[in-house]
């Protein structure tokens, strides 16, 4: 008889528990999608395909909702239609009776710990991997619509065009800006361009190849044309590379194993290492070639020995060493060592290009005058390039070790690195200062995205348990005004879930006090048990 109660008490929650679930899931689940098809403009196929991939998303938060009014509604007609009494008459007890709702809140828990640990993140990457399979659909899709799409993740490029054929991949009017800061550090127009993606691991690779360009740079370095210009650009992460995003497995690995597993700070720390090397290189040019006038400095490359010489070398604002006064440049044959050309300018700069523990350098010569050994000469209008030359050894031996004292080991990190002999720069200051911040609000945000996940999945047990339990007390009142009075409850646990998450990531408190943001998210939990244990004790007196 027990078995055939619990039955019908569970057939009946599931019948509401379901529609209640679906249709909830379906209106957030829209919502969810709204901002990737307001910002990349996703067609229909790709709306459909993010729909599923955020149907976990949307679970996570409407399972424990249709569970807690499934569970007030079910309990409260229950006892509302004398059942329970006729139930209790027969010598069952309150608590049989509740089986069946404690089962669906244990159902409920474990499947919102598994979405929220395991099955979100993975849909997530999911929708993040197919957005950029169609990466070249949405830069089309959003130039024909808005006239320009501006790349994500840093918004650094932004490409302007009249007309955009997807068919051919091309562009017609193009102007490409490169922006840092507020500032506009370089902008090149031309009167066609062809897109091509490259799609690694983290992110995609776009390559515009420009025909019939001029390029605009800074105030003090003119503009230029070209017939056929190259650009390589970052498509990077259109959902956000977060803390929140990641597997259980993955947090535990960042926090215990590698912290440049999770790319913010892999980024950064390859950005101090490349800036490191900036600095490190213009001082080991400058000791060679301003403190001894007439020296000249050697590069090697695959076919080409550059020798060069300047009046002033210092490390630029990006990853480059800027080169002025009289600067001369003479290439020779790497396998004969016959010179081939001299070349004179006012200014140059050597440039870190490809990745950034292992770069090479690309020579930029503005305006120079070339001699040839036959005797020709000239003057090359704009910025003449030398590719793919070799970074010292002396210079890599000292940028390894800086990479392992206090550059890329987050965990032996300084503020300042004691290498240089004329000591790091504001922008190397910075960035490591910035990098030992990411470090701290990465590993606060782990220890938040953990402990909140936990305490929102065990608590939909004592949730439901405070729906069953208000439903049968408020049995007098409207059937909905049970699960009102519930979601009273589950209002403070998410409150205190919010604000211990917000504690435990300020990075004021990080130091100290950050663990009182975990007491408070857990003492959400008990509180809510405790107040279940209360009403109860008042039915059971009752």
């Amino acid at each position: 008889m027990v078995f055939t109660l619990h039955r019908y008490i569970f057939r009946e929650l599931l019948k509401v528990f379901v529609p209640a679930a679906l249709a909830l899931t379906i209106i957030l689940s829209l919502g969810s999608i709204l901002r990737p098809v307001q910002e990349y403009g996703v067609g229909p196929r790709q709306v459909v395909h993010l729909m599923g991939y955020f149907l976990p998303i949307a679970l996570t938060f409407v399972l424990p909702m249709a569970a807690l009014f499934a569970a007030a509604l079910v309990y409260g007609r229950f006892a509302s239609d004398n059942e329970l009494d006729a139930c209790r008459a027969s010598g069952i007890c309150l608590l049989t009776l509740v089986y069946p709702g404690v089962a669906l809140a244990i159902m409920v828990a474990i499947a919102n710990l598994i979405l929220s640990f395991h099955v979100v993140p993975t849909f997530v990457h999911r929708a993040e991997r197919s957005l950029k399979a169609d990466a070249k659909q949405i830069l089309f899709r959003n130039i024909q619509r808005k006239g320009f799409y501006k790349l994500p993740p840093e918004n650094r490029y932004v490409i302007y065009a009249d007309q955009a054929n997807l068919q051919k991949d091309t562009l017609s009017g193009v102007v490409v800006a490169e922006v840092k800061g507020n500032k506009i550090k370089k902008v090149v127009t031309a009167e066609s361009a062809k897109i091509n993606f490259k799609p690694p691991k983290k992110f995609n690779e776009v390559q515009v190849t420009a025909y019939n360009t001029y390029q605009i740079g800074s105030e003090d370095e003119g503009g230029f044309s070209a017939e056929r210009l190259l650009l390589t650009m970052e498509f990077g992460s259109l959902l956000g590379d977060d803390i929140k995003f990641k597997k259980i497995n993955e947090m535990k690995e960042i926090r215990d194993i590698d912290l440049t597993l999770f790319y913010p700070i892999a980024k950064l720390a390859r950005d101090t290492y490349a800036q490191f090397t900036v600095e490190s290189l213009a001082e080991d040019i400058a000791d060679k070639i301003t403190n001894d006038p007439g020296s000249f400095y050697k590069l090697h490359s695959g076919k080409k020995l550059v020798e060069f010489t300047a009046s002033r070398c210092i490390a630029g604002d990006g990853k480059e060493v800027e080169l002025s006064g009289e600067v001369v440049v003479v290439e020779y044959d790497a396998a004969s060592k016959q010179r081939l050309r001299t070349l004179q300018c006012a200014k140059a700069s050597l440039h870190l290009e490809g990745d950034e523990l292992a770069p090479t350098l690309t020579m930029e010569l503005y305006n120079p005058t070339w001699h040839q050994v036959e005797g020709a000469e000239g003057l090359a209008m704009g910025w003449l390039r030398i590719r793919g030359l070799i970074i010292p050894r002396a210079v890599r031996d000292v940028a390894n070790k800086f990479a392992t004292e206090d550059g890329l080991d987050a965990k032996k990190l300084a503020s300042k690195s004691s290498i240089l002999q004329k000591g790091p720069s504001s922008k190397l200051r910075g960035l490591q200062n910035k990098l030992k911040q990411e470090i701290q609000n990465t590993l606060a945000e782990i220890e938040a995205e953990i402990h909140s996940r936990l305490v929102f999945g065990i608590g939909c047990v004592s949730l439901i348990m405070i729906g069953i339990g208000l439903g049968i007390i408020l049995k007098g009142g409207h059937l909905l005004s049970a699960f009102g009075a519930s979601s009273v409850p589950a209002a403070v646990l998410i409150l205190c879930i919010m604000m211990g998450r917000n504690i435990t990531k300020n990075p004021k408190v990080q130091t100290g006090s950050g663990i009182s943001g975990i007491i408070l998210m857990w003492g959400g939990l008990v509180f809510l048990s405790l107040l279940a244990v209360g009403i109860y004790r008042k039915l059971l007196k009752n």
